[in-house]
């Protein structure tokens, strides 16, 4: 399931590379606020993924209503003469920074204790090597 927003991603990354044109204008405002937004949804299905809390559905309706939310915000601030994407782009980048921690805490989290895991396998496992050896040895 984690492989679903990473997947994405690269798909995203791969049709940027494609067009491989800058966006300028009024068209890279809102394309940047659509970037971010997508960006904030695969980084929150990441998140849910490593919380074994991911769903499809979520995640794909998710990333439609943020992508759309932010593009309408930036044209309504256009249309009003306010620019309104500066609002979802400082929620949204709060969202991505926020996602990451958790995504960094809980990769440590889980480092740390295979780490444990493994010590403690290591440590139980030198005991009982030496009482065998202590068996064989007496057997020979």
């Amino acid at each position: 399931m984690i492989l679903v927003p990473v997947l994405a991603f690269l798909v995203g990354l791969a049709i940027g590379f494609m067009i491989n044109s800058p966006v300028t204008g009024i068209a890279g405002v809102y394309l940047g606020v659509a970037v971010i937004a997508g960006l904030d949804s695969v980084f929150g299905g990441l998140r849910s993924a490593l919380e074994g809390k991911f769903h499809t559905d979520v995640f794909v309706t998710g990333f439609v209503s943020n992508v759309l939310i932010a593009f309408f915000l930036a044209w309504f601030g256009d249309m009003i003469g306010i620019n309104v994407y500066f609002a979802a782009v400082l929620v949204m980048g709060w969202r991505i920074f926020t996602n990451l921690s958790l995504v960094r805490r809980f990769m440590l989290t889980r480092w740390r204790d295979a780490r444990e895991r493994r010590r403690l396998q290591e440590a139980q496992g030198a005991p009982q090597d030496a009482e065998q050896k202590a068996q064989q040895s007496a057997v020979t």
